[in-house]
This record gives structure tokens, sequence and C-alpha cells, in this order.
């Protein structure tokens, strides 16, 4: 008879991250055929082919970064002096940058060029323990560019080790052919894009802003998305309320991300629905924005927090996951806790694959981060430090 596990890795703290199990001291963990098929005590872990002592290393889930804009052309630095000069990204959008500047070089790149350029941000997440990654389109704005973006998106999970969930993001910015337009640019996104491009997207995303679409045009992509099958998701509240969390919430939406604007009426809403509080602090500290999202009204209702790199070239530049959890320690107040769940199991929750990845228990992907730490709080506290000793995915 083969051994029960692939492999054991024993002797570690495990921190699952399910809710309320607590952490397992002398642990072990134990792989077979890519999924977990044990976790409990070291003392009473199977037999495998191959044992691995951790001496005493910490065992996390793989992170999971559930915002990204990881696939773009160009980058937008000459923006960036321009508002340290003053300038306001509703002024920058209003004068040809924003996210229409890098629709112009993501148009202009081939797919095998944005596949190369997205590589590296991708393994500055991984090099962190990333596992799980997702990435939206929404630079293309058209059929051809938008599909172009997620077929790239897609070829990342194949030339690296990690799971890269898709998301179209056609209602990101008002092309220029649509200027003036906007109602056209959806019905265009409604009949010919989002059809097309399904088969090549895991979730739809919008920017619900007045420098992007209103509720009622969100709502109209909401309503086809869910026709086709496809999970919703939200940028709302990030410049201004809209209410755009209570449209996602009504659209049983996975997540709403950004939401520095968010009111109560948002909170509750969200908390009814289960939608996910996605929360940037790459974004609000590179804007140098003053309005926190409302973590206490949020904690209070009881809604899932999740934390995200949002990388992106004109407003979130950051590629360290580990970055982003001391950020939202420091610039939101979240916890130690929090902050871990943010990018583990809140952030699976947000991407509806809590069922697969997030915590480490039986029947989940076998995706670990192994880190030389004495506690958790350094993977929070630290900046600039990255203390990961290995990376598992799948099991390897």
């Amino acid at each position: 008879m083969p051994p029960p596990c692939d492999r054991v890795w024993t002797h570690a703290r495990i921190a699952t991250m399910r809710a309320g199990v607590p952490v397992i001291e002398d642990g072990a963990v134990g792989v077979r055929g890519g999924l977990i098929c044990y976790v409990g005590p070291a003392g009473d872990a199977p037999d495998a082919v191959e044992i691995i002592d951790c001496a005493g290393r910490w065992i996390t889930p793989g992170l999971i970064d559930c915002h990204t804009h990881l696939v773009h052309g160009g980058d937008r630095a000459a923006e960036f002096e321009m508002r340290l000069a003053g300038a306001s990204y509703e002024e920058i959008a209003r004068a040809g940058g924003g996210i229409v500047s890098t629709m112009q070089a993501t148009r202009e790149a081939s797919e095998d060029a944005l596949v190369a350029s997205a590589l590296p941000r991708l393994d500055a997440l991984m090099a962190e323990g990333v596992t799980t990654v997702e990435v939206k389109s929404g630079y293309g704005l058209d059929l051809e560019n938008e599909a172009k973006m997620l077929r790239a998106a897609r070829r990342l999970g194949e030339a690296r080790p990690v799971s890269v969930a898709t998301t179209f993001l056609g209602a990101h910015a008002i092309p220029p052919e649509f200027a003036g337009n906007a109602e056209g640019y959806v019905d265009l996104l409604i009949e010919r894009v989002l059809p097309a491009v399904a088969p090549l997207a895991d979730a739809v995303d919008g920017f619900c802003e007045g420098i992007g679409f209103s509720p009622a045009q969100i709502g109209r992509l909401f309503a086809a998305a869910r026709q086709l099958g496809l999970p919703v998701k939200l940028h709302a509240e990030q410049l201004s309320n809209l209410h755009g969390a209570e449209l996602a919430a009504r659209h049983g939406a996975l997540s709403a991300d950004h939401l520095e604007h968010l009111d109560e009426a948002g909170v509750a809403a969200m908390a009814r629905a289960g939608t996910v509080a996605v929360l940037l602090p790459g974004a609000f500290y590179f804007m140098r924005d003053s309005k926190a999202p409302p973590v206490d009204a949020l904690r209070r209702a009881g809604v899932h927090m999740a934390l995200a790199t949002d990388c992106n070239p004109g407003t979130s530049p950051l590629t360290s996951l580990l970055l982003a959890m001391n950020m939202g320690a420091t610039l939101f107040r979240l916890t130690v806790g929090e902050c871990l769940a943010g990018v583990t199991r809140e952030a699976a929750r947000a991407l509806g694959l809590l069922d697969r990845v997030g915590t480490v228990e039986v029947g989940k992907s076998c995706d670990l981060a192994i880190w030389d730490i004495e506690r958790p709080a350094e993977l929070v506290y630290r900046m600039g430090y990255n203390p990961l000793h290995a990376r598992i995915w799948r099991g390897r």
C-alpha cells in the first residue's frame, strides 16, 4: 500500500485562518493529489512519500490578491509627477490622462507584450507567498482589446504556478470614440462585448463614479452579467458616494471595492447581502486621500473585509501584498488578525473561491506559505522585508 500522503510538512505552527480555530502549535499538513488531506498535530500525521521538517516555522494559507490590474500597457509615471504638482485625479482624467492614456498603450501592445510586461509584477507578488491572484481587464475598452487583455491574464496562469481569476472590467472608462455617449457604450458592452468575452471571464466589474458610470448604467450591465451566469463586483464609493455599494448588494455582488465614501446605508446593504468589502490602502496612500473607509462601521455590521494591492499603473503601482497589510493596519486601523484574514480567507470569499482556497483545511487546494517568523504579527509589522521561506501551490 502506498503512503496515504504525497508529502507532509511537519513541526510547524499553523495559522489555518479558519474562523474560530486556534493556532496548531506543533502541527502538520499533508497533501495528496494537490489537495490537503491532513491538518492536525504533528504526532498524528499520516505517512508520506516525502516528509519536510518545518523546524518550527509558521504556515499560513497561500496569500490571495483579490483586486489587481496586472495586465496593461505602458506606465503613468508622468501623471505621478502631475499629481505631485497638485493636479487631481479628475483633472488628469479629464485632460486625457488616467485610464484613457493606459487604454492607448494597451491597445497598441500585442498580447505577447502584455503577458511579458505583467510577468515581473506577478513574480513580485508570488515572491511574497501569493498563490491566487485576480486580474481585471478594463484598459482595452473595445471587444478586440478587452478580449486580448483577458487572454493575456489567463496566460499568466499558464506561465507561472499560480491560480488566476479573471474579471471583465469593460465599464472602467468611456473610450474616446464614445465621448459624450456613455449610454451607447454601455449598449455595446451589453450587446456585443460581454457575450463575446464571457468564456474568458470569471466575474464582471464596473467603475461607478461621476467620471465613470452611473448606478443605472452599472445596473444594466450587472443584469446582463447575471443572465450569463457571471458573478459581479464593483468599484464603489472611492471618490464620491453614488450608493454603488447598495447597488452591488442588490445584485448579490461578491464584493464592493475601495469604499472610502461608503455610508451607513451601504454598510447595512453589504451586511445583508454578504458582499465583501475589499479595502485598497495602496490607492488611498498613493492618491494622498484623507477619507478612510468606515472600518469601524463595517466591523460592527459584521461585513467581511478583504485587503488587496489594487496593482495598477495610475493610482496604486503596488506589487507587495505584505506592504498592503501594513498599510491596512497603519492607515485603516485594521487589526493583525483582520489583515491576515483579509489576504487569505476573506480575499478568497471576495472571489467566490472560499470553497477551494483561503484556509488550511482538508479538501482544499494545498496552497501554503511557510514563513521564517516568530509570530504572525511580523507579516503586518515589517515594511520592505520578506520573510517567506517557501511557497506551495497545489502541493508543490
